[in-house]
């Protein structure tokens, strides 16, 4: 008999989890002589009171979509792939290759290439830690966080010795060919009557990023390699027993991860910043382990996350603007939520557990 019901994993842990890094970020608030009620009723107004904000929070929470499913796939598989950043920085230099190098005629096609692109390379550079722990005994967490440094210097290379246009000091690319340019919801929406900000960054990669919730869902409980890769990741032994191949699974499920958390740049390269910058992934990758750990490594969940960190981000933008609370304390705020989610779900978990074992106690007796 499970210990607690599967709502209440899902649904009640986390929701406690929230209230208690909200409690102590009121306490800090009040600390530093400002009203906490007032912080969140500005976060709120800032986030979701108008398109401009729901814009803003919707592509905070694109990002988080795609590096929290990166972190939930090879989560999955008893993998903790925390590359996500390195594998992001790489998508963004796919995305560049082929939208400056390619004549597009259209976006559509612009955004299937920028996508396979940032995939493929994703998918390379989450490879080789792959490899070097199955067969050389590497683990992945050292090898993919290292390889987040590497990355960086790689793509700082890149971006000064290649891409960079002549005559310029900024380590970007040029701008993108105007084809390639990926439509804002603004664009999407007023066809049919919705007036969203045109100034939003918010675009047409959220919509992927959604069907990538829905395929990542299917692949993992829906497929065959879905059930080898959750064996695995419950049992090695016992998968290895059945036939299952850690080869196999160790290369498909961080092949996958990367993927995934290098298709980010179609959201942030492609359709935002339309060119390459160097600091362009801004620390998605690491916010998408919270995000992955907070949905519970499911989809859905992970969806819901990602909406709630994209809030975090925009809400606590705005507190920084229009407060005296310094923008190191929103940073602080965002580390309470990741902490009481993630480092410290046993501290809510265990008390429920005895709680709701006690209540079935209660009623079969």
């Amino acid at each position: 008999m499970d210990k607690m019901p599967k709502w209440a994993d899902v649904v009640l842990i986390p929701l406690i989890s929230l209230v208690l890094a909200a409690l102590i970020s009121a306490i800090v608030i009040l600390a530093i002589g400002e009203d906490p009620i007032a912080a969140v009723k500005l976060m709120i107004s800032g986030a979701l009171g108008s398109s401009y904000g729901w814009g803003y929070t919707l592509y905070y929470a694109t990002n988080f979509m795609f590096t929290g499913l990166a972190v939930a796939v090879a989560f999955h598989a008893s993998l903790f792939n925390i590359g996500g950043e390195g594998q992001a920085m790489l998508g963004g230099l796919g995305v560049a290759l082929v939208c400056l190098f390619i004549p597009w005629p259209h976006w559509s096609l612009a955004v299937l290439a920028g996508a396979g692109a940032a995939a493929l390379f994703g998918a390379a550079w989450a490879a080789i830690p792959a490899y070097l722990q199955v067969r050389r005994g590497s683990h992945v967490v050292i090898t993919t966080i290292m390889f987040n440094f590497i990355a960086a210097s790689l793509l700082n290379y890149v971006l000064v010795n290649q891409l960079r246009p002549k005559g310029t000091m900024d380590p970007a690319s040029a701008r993108f060919p105007e084809a390639t340019n990926l439509p804002s919801l603004h664009e999407i929406l007023a066809p049919i009557g919705i007036n969203f900000s045109k100034s939003a960054p918010a675009n047409v990669s959220l919509i992927i990023a959604i069907i990538a919730c829905f395929a990542v869902w299917a692949l993992i409980w829906r497929t065959r390699f879905g059930f080898e890769l959750r064996a695995f990741g419950k049992s090695e032994s016992g998968a290895r027993y059945a036939g299952i191949s850690p080869f196999k699974i160790t290369m498909f499920a961080m092949l996958i991860s990367g993927g995934l958390a290098g298709m980010m740049a179609i959201n942030n390269v492609q359709g935002e910043a339309e060119r390459l910058v160097l600091n362009a992934v801004e620390g998605a990758g690491f916010i998408g382990i919270a995000v992955s750990l907070m949905g519970r490594n499911h989809p859905f969940g992970v969806f819901l996350a990602a909406i709630l960190f994209g809030f975090l981000y925009q809400g606590g933008a705005e507190l920084a603007l229009w407060t005296d609370i310094p923008r190191e304390l929103i940073i602080v705020i965002q580390a309470l939520v990741i902490m009481f989610t993630g480092a410290l779900d046993n501290m809510v978990r265990m008390p429920l557990e005895r709680i709701f074992l006690a209540l079935n106690t209660k009623k079969e007796g």
